[in-house]
């Protein structure tokens, strides 16, 4: 069953004025015409080169940018007509994990904080928080922690404190605090060394397990998203120019780019 449909969506960001008063000097199909599925509790790799327009597509499914055309049907709703309030309620189910992961946190907040962040905000828009269910937001953090490999003790603590992997680890608690069902891993081990890069994508595979997650997993490297996804979409220049299961697209590649891409990575001990 397809969580997520995407059918002809478009991002085209203008270059910018002419210095000679004619308008834009041009513009650039950072998506171009994309049309694919994501089922519920796969993960579809999608693996191009940096440019290749792989982030902008991720945050479009988000609307956290939005298209110049197309739509997105996600759980069977439009999400291109959905309301800012609807939006917000949508959150609980859609999240992204970030490519910096120091970035990605308030360094001012501690980490209890920052994982209840998400928990607060739902909760002021009305609905239940998960938190309810498990004796309050300390004792939900605590578990979120557990469950991506950090010690409870890490609450009282700030990012700065933290090795690259242990924030991304955060990062990962962070974004799984409301139980979404869809989350966009975009180039989430690419800052990290490959030893500890490895750990977190075999974290992120168990997780998927544990909760029943989908991902849309962004990355460069060829050898990550063939271990950890279902089916694998290759962009290059804003177009999917190959898409198919993990195994055609690894042992039967059709397309030049995609074989290009398979020649030029290494193996990766994961």
């Amino acid at each position: 069953m397809a969580l997520l449909e995407i059918r002809k969506l478009t991002k085209i960001f203008p270059l910018g004025e002419s210095i000679f008063g004619g308008g834009a000097k041009g513009e650039v199909r950072a998506v171009d015409n994309v049309s694919l599925d994501i089922h519920e509790g796969e993960t579809l790799g999608l693996v191009g080169e940096s440019g290749s327009g792989k982030s902008t597509l991720g945050r479009l499914l988000l609307r956290l940018i939005e298209p110049t055309s197309g739509s997105i049907q996600y759980d069977g709703r439009d999400l291109l007509s959905a309301s800012h309030s609807d939006m917000r309620r949508l959150r609980r189910d859609m999240q992204i994990i970030f490519q910096d992961p120091f970035s990605a946190l308030d360094p001012r907040m501690r980490v209890e904080d920052l994982i209840a962040e998400p928990l607060v905000i739902h909760k002021n828009t009305g609905a239940p928080s998960p938190s309810s269910r498990e004796g309050g937001v300390r004792t939900t953090v605590e578990a979120l922690l557990g469950a991506v490999g950090l010690d409870s003790s890490a609450v009282r603590r700030f990012p700065h404190e933290f090795s690259g992997g242990q924030r991304q680890r955060i990062v990962i608690a962070r974004a799984l605090a409301l139980r979404p069902k869809f989350i966009v891993c975009d180039e989430p081990v690419s800052a990290l060394d490959v030893s500890i890069g490895a750990q977190i994508v075999n974290l992120l595979a168990q997780l998927q397990r544990e909760f029943g997650l989908t991902y849309l997993f962004i990355s460069h490297s060829m050898p990550v998203v063939r271990y950890l996804s279902t089916r694998i979409a290759v962009m290059h220049r804003g177009k999917i120019v190959e898409l198919n299961t993990t195994e055609q697209i690894t042992e039967n590649p059709q397309h030049e780019y995609t074989k290009t891409l398979l020649e030029a990575t290494p193996e990766i001990a994961v």
